[in-house]
C-alpha cells in the first residue's frame, strides 16, 4: 500500500536515531473521541512498541475544535505540541498562521520520500498549496454517505436507495405509510447539509472560489440551491417525514438508527466501523452516496477529517521524532490498522487499488465503504469542488448551526435564518482578511 516510502541510509539513521537511555519525546494532540480517539492512542502505543529512539505523548482534546483551540492558546505560553491532528475546518487558520513546518518540507529535510502524486486530488486539494507542496500529512479521511436500513427500506417496497432528493422524499413517504414513524433521524450539519451538499452540486459555498483566490470573500451559501434544499428540510420535518435527533435533545441520530427506531441517517464514512460493532446481529443496514437534486450534474464531495500539522518552534529532535511517526503511520501495515478499526478510507490510489484487490471490500464489516471513494472520486474537482479555503470557518460553522436550528424551531424563516448566517459570517471573514491583510494563501 502506499503511500510509498523509500528511504535512504541517512534517513534510517535519522528515524533509528543514535542509541540513548531516554527515548526523544513530543506531544501530540489530537481532537477524536470515543472509538476513533482509541484508534488514535492505540496508533501511538503501537509507534512506541516498534522502537525505542523516539515516544509519542499523545494527548486527547475532546473533539476537533478543542484541539485547535486548545493549540492556538497553547502557543501563548509555548506550550504547544510537536503535532496537531486538525479537522478540515481549521485549515485556512493553520496555513496563515505560519506557525507549522510544511510536512512537504520536513519529510524532504529528513530524507523521506513520499508519492505525493498518489494521494486522492480530493484530498490533496484540501491540504496542499497551489504548487502542490503539502502543508499537512492527510491521515483520517472521510467523506459523506447516508446509512439506511435494509428490512425498513424491503417493507416500504424500496429496491434501491435512492440518489436523488426526490426520490429520497418518496423513500420518506413510503417508509411512513409502512409504519416506520421515524423514517429519517436527522441533525444538523454543516459539512453534511452546506458544504458537502454544495460540493456535490458544484455551488459555491462562498466567493473566489470558496476562498482560494483571495481572503476579500464573501459566504453565498444563502444565495444557491442549499436554501431550497434546508427550507425542504424543515417542510419534511414538519411533515413528520424526519425527526430531530441530537445527542443535546437526548437520543443521537446514530443511535436512534441503530436501534432500529429510524431508517435512515446521515454521517461520514467514518461511522461504518461503529455502526457495525454497536448495532445488534439482526439490523440489516448498508451506505449510499448523498443524494443530489434531479437536474443537477453530480459532482465529487470533498474530504473530512483531519490531517497531521507539525508545528513551530520545535527542536531538530523532536522534528525527526515527528516525521518517524508519520512515515509509521504511511506505512501498509499502519494504514491497514486504521482501516481496519475505523470507517475511515484510504488518502491513495494505490493504497485503494490494492484493497480492492485483496478483497477488502468484497464482505462484512467493510463492504461498502468503498462508496466513499465512489463519491469522492465521481469527478475529477472544478474550482468549486477541491475544498473550501475560509479563515475563522470553525466560527462560521457555529454560525450556521445556531441560526438553522432556530429556523427548525420555528423562530424565524429558513431563509431569514441563513441570511444571517451569512452575514455574521461575512463579518467573521472581513476580521480574518484584516487580520492577514496583505497576504495570500500560497
Amino acid at each position: 500500500m502506499k503511500p510509498t516510502l523509500l528511504f535512504s541510509a541517512a534517513a534510517l539513521s535519522v528515524i533509528a536515531g543514535a542509541a540513548s537511555a531516554e527515548p526523544v519525546k513530543f506531544e501530540y494532540w489530537y481532537g477524536l473521541t470515543g472509538d476513533l480517539g482509541e484508534v488514535v492512542l492505540e496508533t501511538c502505543n503501537r509507534f512506541n512498541a516498534s522502537q525505542t529512539d523516539y515516544e509519542a505523548v499523545c494527548v486527547g482534546q475532546d473533539g476537533y475544535e478543542k484541539a485547535v483551540q486548545n493549540t492556538i492558546a497553547a502557543f501563548r505560553a509555548n506550550q504547544h505540541p510537536t503535532l496537531l491532528q486538525s479537522f478540515d475546518a481549521g485549515t485556512a487558520d493553520l496555513m496563515l498562521s505560519g506557525e507549522f513546518y510544511p510536512v512537504h518540507q520536513l519529510m524532504a529535510d529528513q530524507g523521506i520520500t513520499i508519492d505525493w502524486a498518489d494521494y486522492f486530488p480530493g484530498i490533496a486539494n484540501y491540504y496542499s498549496a497551489s504548487n502542490g507542496q503539502f502543508f499537512s500529512m492527510p491521515w483520517n479521511s472521510s467523506t459523506p454517505v447516508y446509512y439506511y436500513n435494509t428490512a425498513h427500506f424491503a417493507d416500504a417496497g424500496l429496491t434501491e436507495a435512492p440518489l436523488t432528493w426526490e426520490g429520497m422524499e418518496a423513500a420518506f413517504v413510503a417508509l411512513k405509510a409502512a409504519g416506520h414513524e421515524c423514517p429519517m433521524a436527522y441533525a444538523p450539519s454543516s459539512w453534511i447539509d452546506l458544504e458537502q451538499f454544495s460540493m456535490a452540486h458544484n455551488i459555491p459555498v462562498a466567493s473566489n472560489n470558496n476562498g482560494y483566490a483571495g481572503l476579500d470573500t464573501e459566504l453565498l451559501f444563502n444565495t444557491t440551491l442549499h436554501v431550497q434544499h434546508m427550507e425542504n428540510i424543515k417542510r419534511w420535518l414538519d411533515e413528520g417525514l424526519l425527526q430531530l435527533r441530537t445527542t443535546a435533545a437526548g437520543l443521537s441520530a446514530r443511535d436512534s438508527f441503530v436501534q432500529g427506531e429510524c431508517s435512515i441517517f446521515f454521517s461520514s464514512i467514518a461511522d461504518h466501523n461503529t455502526v457495525g460493532k454497536i448495532a445488534p446481529p439482526e439490523l440489516g443496514w448498508d451506505v449510499q452516496m448523498i443524494p443530489t437534486y434531479e437536474g443537477v450534474e453530480r459532482h465529487n464531495t470533498v474530504v473530512g477529517g483531519a490531517s497531521l500539522w507539525v508545528l513551530s518552534g520545535k527542536t531538530d529532535a523532536e522534528y525527526a521524532a515527528a516525521a518517524a511517526y508519520l512515515a509509521f503511520l504511511a506505512t501498509p501495515a499502519e494504514q491497514r490498522f486504521l482501516l481496519e478499526n475505523s470507517g475511515y478510507i484510504p488518502v491513495t490510489n494505490a493504497a485503494f487499488n490494492e484493497l480492492n484487490a485483496s478483497g477488502f471490500y468484497s464482505a462484512p464489516p467493510f463492504a461498502g465503504r468503498e462508496i466513499a471513494i465512489t463519491s469522492l472520486t465521481w469527478t475529477p474537482p472544478t474550482d468549486l469542488t477541491r475544498g473550501i479555503r475560509l479563515g475563522g470557518f470553525i466560527q462560521i460553522r457555529a454560525e450556521w448551526q445556531a441560526e438553522v436550528e432556530a429556523a427548525l424551531s420555528g423562530q424565524k424563516t429558513m431563509a431569514e435564518a441563513l441570511d444571517t448566517a451569512a452575514e455574521r459570517g461575512n463579518a467573521i471573514l472581513a476580521r480574518f482578511a484584516q487580520t492577514y491583510e496583505g497576504k495570500s494563501f500560497p
